[in-house]
């Protein structure tokens, strides 16, 4: 038999425990999958001394702590038995003692608060922003952010015609009501003062020096997200960015630290995708970089790699990705977070960094010094740099693991503004001149340089 990994869909444990029950409810919740009793984390058969009892006890133990049923295998190979338990899909909610789990990725996570709200939601065929606000009338909508909305759709073509129509006509063109009442991502989109619904529907702007502890002033933006769109961009603009000056004979002229393209598809990313019953979305500006975070997992089954291809879209709000795109804001083909890679590609910046954080996204921009600060530090932290090497990637590949051992191939890719392909094959090529090993293993290992 072939060995296998691990992934979302299959689950391997050398032997059965009570707290498995947790996986097989993640399952559930999720797309299915398979658990393996007797095989090691490689997929390896290793066998299952008392594989009779647990095929009785095993789907008894399943159907009475939740109530479903799963089909339970015993498999022979070469002599040694294992067990697969096949879990499928449900359509309504599946809870473990009155817990409820969640397979994402290839990992078992409890939903609670925001999280299990979401799902409870889901399971119902809805999403978040498509349910009515009941409290809202037509009266809590701002007239001004519609006009503005549609003024900023020319040219798109994507808008209905909303001549002559009222209000209310126009947002159910727009597919932001559902019978009398205003849909939750009318309230979001054009109200007039959404937070009285939403808490924290607002953007937190910080600017810091060289480190998060350094925080220097702030701002805070509130308002619908048409509004916050423009008001962030305003605010990043002319108190928080400090644009690089440069002459062209005798006229002045300030240049950009960031494409605006990119710096309006992270804002609007966070804006549309974001967990409205969560945290703030927030902002940091550094003297190099600048990161926006927004809480809200991934969708299940895409991955942060997919994010940086072709990929379907697949929002979390989906009636105001929507409405989004018949503005003209965004585009319905999953490519928000490729425009932000290639805009900053093209104005020579290195590629941005997407990362999943306390329960949320990060997304974070380097400006064109990003590296030279770096550099500095490293070199500060060092000591002393590579005289034989020095201005070649593997003397910034040795200095940097010199200054933390720790540190990864990506950290790397950017620090040398080359390929990860290009920091592997030049580590291959230390190892084998004896400048470099790795300790330990490549999770939880560390860098050696040798000492010259």
């Amino acid at each position: 038999m072939t060995n296998s990994h691990e992934s979302q869909n299959t689950e391997f444990k050398s032997s059965w425990q009570d707290d498995y029950l947790k996986w097989v409810c993640g399952f559930a919740n999720a797309l299915g999958g398979i658990i393996y009793i007797g095989k090691d984390d490689s997929g390896e058969v290793i066998g299952l001394t008392y594989y009779a009892k647990l095929m009785e006890d095993l789907p008894n133990k399943i159907r009475n702590a939740m109530g479903i049923i799963c089909d339970v295998q015993l498999h022979d190979e070469n002599g040694k038995k294992f067990i697969s338990i096949r879990v499928n899909p449900y359509s309504v909610p599946v809870s473990l003692r009155g817990r409820f789990y969640y397979r994402s990725g290839s990992a078992k996570m409890e939903l609670t608060g925001v999280e299990l709200n979401e799902f409870m939601i889901k399971k119902a065929g809805k999403t978040w922003d498509d349910m009515a606000e009941d409290n809202a009338t037509i009266a809590d909508i701002d007239d001004g952010s519609i006009t503005k909305f549609i003024a900023d759709s020319q040219g798109h073509g994507r808008l209905p015609e909303t001549v002559g129509l009222s209000v209310f006509q126009i947002l159910e063109k727009l597919k932001l009501t559902v019978g009398d009442k205003l849909k939750r991502a009318a309230i979001i989109m054009f109200g007039k003062d959404p937070m009285r619904f939403y808490p924290n529907i607002q953007v937190k702007i910080g600017r810091f020096g060289v480190d998060a502890a350094d925080l220097r002033f702030q701002e805070v933006v509130e308002g619908n997200l048409v509004h916050m769109l423009h008001e962030v961009q305003v605010q990043l603009n002319y108190k928080f960015l400090t644009r690089p000056v440069t002459f062209e004979g005798f006229q002045r002229k300030e240049n950009d630290i960031y494409p605006i393209a990119a710096l309006r598809e992270i804002l609007l990313n966070a804006l549309v995708h974001r967990t409205y019953m969560g945290a703030t979305i927030q902002m940091r500006v550094y003297d190099d970089r600048l990161s926006i975070w927004n809480e809200g997992t991934l969708p299940y089954g895409l991955s942060l790699e997919d994010l940086k291809k072709e990929h379907s879209s697949r929002p979390r709000n989906p009636v105001l990705a929507n409405a989004c795109f018949l503005g003209g804001y965004i585009d319905s083909w999953g490519r928000g977070t490729l425009k932000v890679i290639n805009s900053c590609k093209d104005a020579g910046l290195i590629e941005p960094e997407i990362i999943e954080k306390n329960g949320g996204i990060a997304i974070t921009l380097f400006a064109q010094n990003y590296l030279d600060t770096q550099t500095h530090e490293i070199t500060k932290t060092s000591g002393k740099t590579s005289g034989k090497t020095s201005g070649k990637t593997s003397g910034k590949i040795l200095d940097a693991m010199r200054s933390n051992p720790q540190i990864t191939i990506p950290e790397l890719a950017k620090l040398t503004v080359v390929t990860a392909r290009s920091v592997e094959r030049n580590i291959e090529s230390l190892k084998k001149s004896k400048q470099l090993q790795r300790i330990g293993s490549a999770k939880d290992g560390y860098w050696e340089v040798s000492v010259d």
